[in-house]
């Protein structure tokens, strides 16, 4: 059974920072491209950042410049260094992963909250 398990999330002011990580458990042969998803209270999920297994980023452009993801592969652990926060980043913070187990599959974790107060 493969798990994604996010932690990191909270209550912060604007202008503060967060960092959210996740981390694959199971029984799986490799992890492919990982990111960060997240969703408003009554808006779509949307795209925050991905990385891929070699270290290539994409970011969503509200959030270029302040967010970072990076991975750990050895830890088979994605992070989200969130800084410059601000109210319109409040949301749920959904971690995904393609897991190669042995088929590539895409998993989703539970979500994290995030809040940023003005």
């Amino acid at each position: 059974q493969v798990q994604l398990v996010e932690s990191g999330g909270g209550l912060v002011q604007a202008g503060g920072s967060l960092r959210l990580s996740c981390a694959a458990s199971g029984s799986f042969r490799s992890i492919e491209a990982m990111g960060w998803y997240r969703q408003a209270p009554g808006k779509q999920r949307e795209l925050a950042a991905t990385i891929t297994r070699g270290g290539t980023t994409n970011y969503a452009d509200s959030v270029k410049g302040r967010f970072t993801i990076s991975r750990d592969n050895a830890k088979n652990t994605v992070f989200l260094q969130m800084n410059s926060l601000k109210p319109e980043d409040t949301a749920v913070y959904y971690c995904n992963a393609d897991i190669r187990a042995p088929y590539v599959w895409h998993y989703w974790g539970q979500g994290t909250q995030v809040t940023v107060s003005s």
